[in-house]
């Protein structure tokens, strides 16, 4: 009887059935001028830098993407980061950054370092998934890293006691560590994500370590519907290698973050694909995930053939940001089109293109 009374019933209603199928014709819905392009402080950088960056530009020209550039020359050899950079991204909210290389040892500091203090970008975001058709040892891998960015051994805090004795100060905080648990919990109830791991050395480091773990166990408190467990770093990185399906949300101090962060990255299909963000409460800068000692390979910036997959996924996480949705998501599908494919990939991954025909590829997969 159902059956017999809903072609009667469209016949009514005047609906040919091809029409009943459900549409979403409003998927964001904007405020007055949210359409206004938005002025995004770029820093290329050093080594392939300006290489992936450039990459970034043609896409985002090729999109139509209602952003634009403000280019800063910065080294990593620099004294500091220059002034009218700062005020930039200060003005700007967003940037985008290539790799700065840090010189190792002598009195050199980390212009990367300098960046994430002077603009309070607390929480280093780094999301390592399998890509479709990106061949890897497991599958399944969708794991998001958040990294105390401000203080821990990153404090710089550093002197010789007496010749041939050095001593480095790691620095702890209870407001740091609250906070960046509060991030950590905060996206991944946003995300839908159901558990937040806290990774630790507290067995060893009883009063930092052990701080930190009392924060993100009292910030645990508040989202009863996301599960809370904790992890030693080094049985962190065995299980990481091992099973890395179990993990979702890591949350870490500063050191452990960056090792754990490259070492996700590496299980899931490489630096070269791993996108990733520094945010702060007021700024934003957005660069590759996990970098892991590629910033300064002559050998592709020589040959032209540095992958610029993490940047273009980097700057989709900043388009989102920005609250241009459609936009990422279309820049996303474009790069996921071309991993799957697999015509055009760079040595990294198995291929031997250009980062210019990939980036060909990556336009011409745009809808």
């Amino acid at each position: 009887m159902a059956r017999r009374s809903m072609p009667i019933l469209r016949q009514l209603c005047n609906f040919p059935s091809s029409n009943l199928t459900p549409t979403r014709s409003v998927t964001y819905m904007p405020r007055p001028g949210d359409g206004a392009p938005r002025a995004v402080t770029l820093i290329p950088g050093d080594g392939i830098g300006p290489l992936v960056t450039g990459a970034v530009e043609q896409v985002m020209q090729a999109m139509h993407a209602p952003v634009y550039f403000e280019r800063y020359d910065v080294h990593g050899d620099m004294d500091r980061v220059p002034e009218d950079v700062i005020q930039s991204i200060k003005k700007n909210k967003v940037c985008l950054k290539g790799g700065l290389a840090t010189p190792m040892g002598g009195g050199v500091s980390s212009l990367n370092v300098q960046l994430r203090r002077e603009l309070d970008l607390y929480a280093s975001l780094v999301n390592c998934f399998n890509l479709p058709g990106l061949p890897t040892r497991h599958q399944d891998v969708d794991i998001v890293v958040i990294r105390e960015n401000t203080e821990g051994e990153y404090s710089g805090l550093e002197h010789e006691v007496v010749p041939g004795v050095v001593e480095s100060l790691k620095l702890i905080t209870k407001f740091c560590s609250e906070r960046i648990a509060k991030y950590a919990f905060e996206y991944a109830y946003l995300n839908n994500r159901k558990k937040v791991t806290a990774v630790h050395k507290a067995n060893i480091m009883k009063l930092a370590d052990g701080l930190f773990l009392e924060s993100c166990r009292e910030v645990a408190t508040k989202y009863p519907g996301i599960k809370y467990n904790e992890i030693i770093v080094d049985n962190c990185c065995m299980q990481l290698v091992s099973k890395p399906e179990q993990f979702d949300v890591m949350v870490t101090p500063n050191l452990y973050g960056n090792l754990v962060a490259n070492t996700a990255a590496g299980i899931a299909g490489g630096t070269g694909v791993m996108p990733g963000g520094n945010v702060g409460a007021d700024h934003a800068v957005f660069e590759q995930g996990a970098s892991a000692g590629n910033v300064g390979n002559e050998k592709l910036l020589e040959q032209k053939k540095a992958n610029p997959v993490a940047l273009l996924l980097s700057s989709a996480m900043m388009l989102r940001h920005l609250q241009f949705p459609s936009f990422a998501d279309r820049l996303e599908t474009a790069v996921e089109r071309v991993i799957l494919d697999g015509k055009y990939r760079t040595k990294d991954l198995g291929g031997s293109s250009t980062t210019q025909e990939v980036v060909d590829a990556v336009i011409a997969a745009l809808d």
